[in-house]
């Protein structure tokens, strides 16, 4: 100490690469920044404020501030109480190690990659979507699935109806004639398995008979309205008897697509309900403009929530074992002792997660960018990524890029202050 004093250009000397770094790298963009903020696009014309009132007027600007305060609430606060909920749990497990390990993985892969993991999460169709896969297995193991997605009765045929059903006979039925219902629209490939059409024999006990089928022969060699071999009957089609818009009878078809109605059908109409040929649920919107932020900040939480668990788990190592035993021999009860004590306990390192994870999702920009697709990306619009589009998109305008890195700045800033006055009193202890 004393040799510093005595030689204050030696320390200055050590402190100047540090310096130059600090001031070209930090200080010199922050003030170059403020200083484009005041001008317009082109940088020569001097606007005052015109840019910063512009940030509080576009409605795309707008709504990634919106985001932005989303983001700052949800993100940390969740990523935060999963990794309290990791570290807490994986003291009592025996493979808390290796579950450790899982729940941090996600933090080896960089956000590139993750977004790209995660827009093929997100996929619309099943096939290819995992959470949509995973939702459309649930919906359908309680939701019975259409019978014939699609179908459709032929153009000026006996059916009619809207596309889509429901499907109505234009004239009643009888009991010595049966009626046969034929549909198109099917995919030869969806009927490969199903049995040959047979046509219904008249009922008995003056009941209503018929068939249900795909009236569609390979090479076009069948009649239209006729059972011919090798047509394909449409198993677990509803049928209706409608009389003065009231069911009377209803009845599905057989492998064979045949039906049998009660005599109460006699004289009714006959509906196949829009039931039998809606289209398969194709699961949930993830990346629409509803869901879009709320899909994305999952992935970020799914790549954070490691990084807090391993932070709260440390300071949870640190705890000392007699106050917990102390407050279980006093009768407390582990949700007690999880929330009275061992969160108390925690709170220094549990600010340092939120404090650090509330600044970076406010520069969150590579997520959003990379999963949100086009038609959805205002809705999911940050304001790293307005600050990108606004500076180097359609109709760049880095004055405007400037000032939301100025709001960007100003935004970050109470964060810090507050990170660095925690650390000044946890240093004064």
């Amino acid at each position: 100490m004393s040799v510093i004093r005595a030689r204050p250009w030696v320390a200055a000397c050590f402190l100047l690469p540090a310096l130059l770094l600090l001031g070209a790298l930090v200080v010199y963009p922050i003030g170059y920044s403020l200083y484009r903020s005041f001008f317009d696009a082109a940088g020569t014309g001097f606007v005052g404020l015109h840019n910063y009132g512009e940030i509080f007027t576009d409605d795309g600007i707008l709504t990634a501030v919106k985001n932005n305060a989303i983001w700052v609430t949800v993100a940390p606060t969740v990523a935060t109480v999963l990794g309290l909920i990791f570290a807490v749990l994986t003291e009592r497990i025996r493979w808390g190690t290796a579950f450790k390990l899982i729940i941090f993985m996600p933090m080896a892969i960089s956000m590139l990659a993750a977004g790209i993991i995660f827009r093929l999460v997100y996929e619309q169709n099943p096939d290819r979507g995992v959470a949509n896969a995973v939702w459309v297995g649930v919906h359908d193991a309680f939701t019975d699935a259409s019978a014939w997605p699609g179908a459709r009765p032929r153009p000026d045929g006996e059916l009619a109806g809207p596309s889509g059903g429901p499907f109505t006979t234009r004239s009643t039925v009888s009991a010595t004639d049966p009626a046969h219902l034929p549909l198109v629209g099917v995919k030869p490939q969806d009927v490969a398995d199903a049995a040959e059409a047979k046509a219904a024999s008249p009922g008995t006990g003056d009941g209503v008979t018929g068939t249900v089928w795909l009236d569609f022969s390979r090479g076009g060699k069948g009649k239209p309205g006729v059972i011919d071999p090798g047509e394909k009957g449409l198993a677990g089609v509803e049928v209706e008897a409608v009389k003065d818009g009231r069911v009377v009878a209803s009845a599905k078809t057989g492998e064979d697509g045949t039906y049998s109605l009660p005599p109460e059908a006699r004289g009714a109409q006959l509906r196949l309900p829009a039931a039998n040929f809606a289209a398969p649920y194709n699961g949930v919107d993830w990346l629409g403009p509803t869901l879009v932020t709320p899909a994305i900040i999952g992935s970020y939480i799914w790549m954070w929530a490691g990084f807090a668990m391993v932070l709260i788990a440390a300071g949870l190592a640190g705890v000392p074992r007699e106050l917990l035993e102390a407050a279980r021999v006093d009768g407390a009860s582990e949700w007690q002792v999880f929330r009275k004590v061992t969160v108390p306990l925690l709170a220094p390192v549990l600010a340092v997660v939120l404090v650090t994870l509330m600044i970076n999702v406010l520069k969150i920009f590579d997520l959003v960018f990379i999963i949100a697709p086009g038609a959805t990306q205002e809705n999911a619009n940050v304001l790293a990524l307005q600050l990108y589009l606004s500076s180097f998109g359609a109709g760049a305008n880095q004055g405007v890029g400037s000032a939301i890195a100025v709001l960007l700045l100003l935004l970050v800033l109470p964060v810090m202050v507050f990170n660095v006055r925690r650390l000044r009193r946890e240093t004064r202890r």
